[in-house]
């Protein structure tokens, strides 16, 4: 296969990933808490035989690797929902606690309730952490309120405290679906975490930026598959010359 079209296809695989990329933001684009993921590539050098001994050196080929993800954790605007169980966080490196079977799990998106045991719960039904572990009321509590520093009480008084999980250097967390991250380092907890209640952070995620990646994704597509053409045409031209030369 010729160096151009293999230079090409490295270029589209790259292009392909980065369009999955910007299609899993836009779908996310009201998903509560969701922090817009971006990928980088760099530029390579494929392995192969070269030579020196010849007036004109081989050309390195420049390929197209994906160098990894990167999420942007910055926050998103905050909505008021009146919800008593919603509860959002004003600070950007503060993640809610939750218990799967995997072990703890960090999240943004604070839109709970309680499920069938009175467990305070995630929107898909992961548990809640507090201090002392799951969250759960009786049927005969009422006005449950959480307080800026994650406190929850209710009519019969104090229940437990939000776990709060911060990181100073994001990078050590990873997204492991249903809008959960694990961590590679132990988080510390935060001295005040700022929470509202009755509000949900919502994406932060840019419908507009994010479409104008797409359009520029697509322009690159374009002129890829351009180059493609033209060589293709000089490699058919060149070939017909040196058929119609006679020995």
């Amino acid at each position: 296969m010729e160096n151009y079209t293999l230079v090409a296809l490295s270029g589209q695989i790259a292009l392909k990933r980065k369009l999955d990329v910007i299609a899993n933001n836009v779908a996310n684009i009201n998903t509560e808490g969701y922090k817009r993921v971006a990928v980088e590539f760099e530029t390579t050098n494929m392995p192969k035989a070269s030579t020196t001994l010849f007036p004109k050196r081989d050309r390195a080929n420049d390929f197209v690797r994906e160098q990894g993800t990167v999420t942007d954790f910055s926050a998103g605007s905050v909505e008021l929902t009146g919800n008593d169980l919603d509860a959002a966080i004003n600070s950007n490196d503060t993640f809610f606690t939750v218990s799967t079977p995997e072990g703890e799990r960090y999240t943004r998106a604070g839109s709970f309730q309680l499920d069938s045991t009175g467990r305070l719960v995630t929107s898909d039904g992961k548990p809640v952490l507090g201090q002392g572990g799951e969250i759960v009321f009786s049927p005969n509590e009422t006005n449950i309120a959480i307080a800026g520093d994650g406190t929850i009480s209710t009519s019969v008084g104090n229940k437990d405290k939000l776990k709060f999980a911060k990181f100073d250097d994001t990078s050590v967390l990873s997204q492991v679906g249903e809008n959960l991250y694990s961590a590679a380092a132990a988080p510390t907890v935060p001295v005040y975490a700022d929470v509202k209640q009755g509000a949900l952070e919502r994406s932060n995620v840019s419908g507009v930026e994010e479409m104008t990646r797409l359009i520029d994704v697509q322009r690159s597509y374009e002129r890829l598959i351009s180059m493609m053409r033209q060589q293709n045409e000089l490699n058919s031209k060149a070939i017909d010359r040196l058929g119609s030369m006679t020995a």
